[in-house]
């Protein structure tokens, strides 16, 4: 861990840095509340039901982090599935009331996308969110990534680095080829699959088939039966772990970075199998052929999607070098906190992380002015923090749930600040620190 020390530090003060606190989880609360009340006066979305999914429900998201929604449509107890043409005409009628109330910008519809999205901002809080019809499918691989997270809490502190650092290389951006924030999921729980020892199980040992299948009937039925064979088979793989993996959060980002160097030699003839948990061979595997990506990372809640399609060739080089550069600087012995600031976040975000703090800054999409993060990032729990943390213990029950209070999810850690200078296995055994999660309103969870 000594060898790594100056990275110890930096990754411990960007984590702090980019880590929701209590403003952040308030602000997207509101913008959910202000898109129901807007949903219900549009008579074509009469009886439907907003619904928050991605990094807000997997509990992945970072300070700056986009908000998915869900406009589910109402089909009594039973899972609905419109058509594309019905979601492209329902979110043209969602984009005309948005537009009449004059609270969000840059509104854009991608009628012709996947999946038809709706894209806005809210010009209180600059909050990105892109919003789709029934789209429970991307609800239930949210929650599967909450509950990963919970094997393990150095998962979650992974995947809020990696996202940092896929930014700062300009590689988490499927419009220009890159990532998107789902894949790069995928990879760190490819890499914990693939450590030895392994952090992860392959997803197959916690739920044997895709699960977006099972999503069939009366809705509540369905995914209480995902949510029961999951619970069973993480704490089946729990009670199993003979040796634990120790490795600090720096070690486990060097190896990852070494792990997928490289990665465009690899992507012609391999594929990347969290279900599996191994690299698979693309012409010996059926479901993925013909082979037409640059680069596959199947989808293993929905068999067998391309989580990378977006990825092209070009990009790929470039990402395979962004994965070579930041390991080569990162294990070189002229190691500083500068370099390695330089390395891990982008130019704009170094200043914050550095500067001495002047004046409380106002909350801009998680973007501080006048204020360092790290001040941000470190204020005391409030009345309201204390609050939660009331109900929270007045009503737990049995985990995984998906319960629908459960759209806002439990509270999740990170390491104190004095964690780099604890042993590995004193810094990531699941003893993190409290997080603020904000007390469910009536509108967010009658979903």
């Amino acid at each position: 861990m000594g060898a790594y020390r100056t990275l110890d530090f930096v990754i411990n003060d960007i984590l702090n840095a980019v880590n929701p606190q209590q403003q952040d989880w308030v602000i997207r609360c509101q913008i959910i509340d202000e898109l129901r009340r807007v949903i219900e006066s549009v008579e074509s979305l009469r009886g439907a039901t907003v619904e928050p999914f991605g990094s807000f429900v997997s509990n992945l998201f970072t300070r700056q982090g986009d908000l998915d929604i869900s406009v589910q449509l109402p089909n009594g107890s039973y899972i609905s599935a419109a058509g594309k043409k019905l979601k492209q005409a329902l979110l043209g009628d969602l984009l005309k009331a948005l537009r009449q109330t004059g609270r969000w910008r840059r509104l854009q519809f991608i009628a012709h996308a996947r999946v038809p999205i709706l894209k806005i901002e809210s010009k209180n809080s600059s909050i990105s969110c892109d919003i789709s019809i029934d789209n429970l499918h991307g609800y239930i691989k949210s929650k599967f990534l909450l509950w990963i997270s919970e094997i393990d809490g150095r998962f979650r502190d992974m995947v809020l680095l990696v996202k940092e650092w896929a930014k700062c290389h300009d590689i988490n951006n499927p419009k220009t080829g890159s990532f998107n924030s789902f894949a790069l999921s995928l990879l760190v729980i490819f890499h914990f699959q693939t450590c030895a020892p392994a952090i992860l199980p392959p997803l197959r040992d916690i739920y044997p088939c895709s699960a977006v299948d099972d999503l069939q009937g009366v809705r509540a039925d369905a995914e209480r039966r995902i949510a029961e064979t999951c619970a069973a088979n993480i704490a089946r793989f729990k009670s199993s772990i003979s040796k634990p993996n120790q490795s600090s959060l720096s070690e486990l980002f060097i190896s990852f970075l070494a792990k997928f160097s490289g990665l465009n030699l690899k992507a012609p003839e391999l594929g990347i199998c969290p279900y599996t948990g191994q690299w698979e061979e693309i012409k010996n595997n059926m479901r993925w052929m013909p082979q037409t990506y640059a680069l596959f990372i199947e989808d293993p809640f929905e068999q067998p999607e391309n989580t990378a399609r977006a990825v092209s060739s070009r990009q790929l080089k470039r990402i395979s070098e962004a994965f070579e550069i930041t390991h080569h600087r990162l294990t070189s012995n002229s190691q500083n906190r500068s370099a390695v600031l330089a390395a891990l976040v982008r130019p704009h975000e170094v200043q914050f992380l550095t500067r001495t703090p002047v004046t409380n800054g106002s909350y801009n999409g998680g973007r501080l002015n006048n204020t360092s993060w790290n001040q941000r990032a470190l204020t005391s729990p409030s009345p309201v923090q204390n609050q939660h943390r009331r109900v929270k213990n007045n009503h737990q029950g049995p985990a995984p749930s998906f319960a629908h209070n459960s759209a806002v999810p439990k509270p999740h850690h990170h390491p104190s600040k004095d964690s780099t200078r604890q042993t590995p296995s004193q810094q990531h055994q699941n003893k993190p620190r409290q997080m603020w999660k904000p007390r469910p309103s009536r509108e967010i969870v009658d979903e």
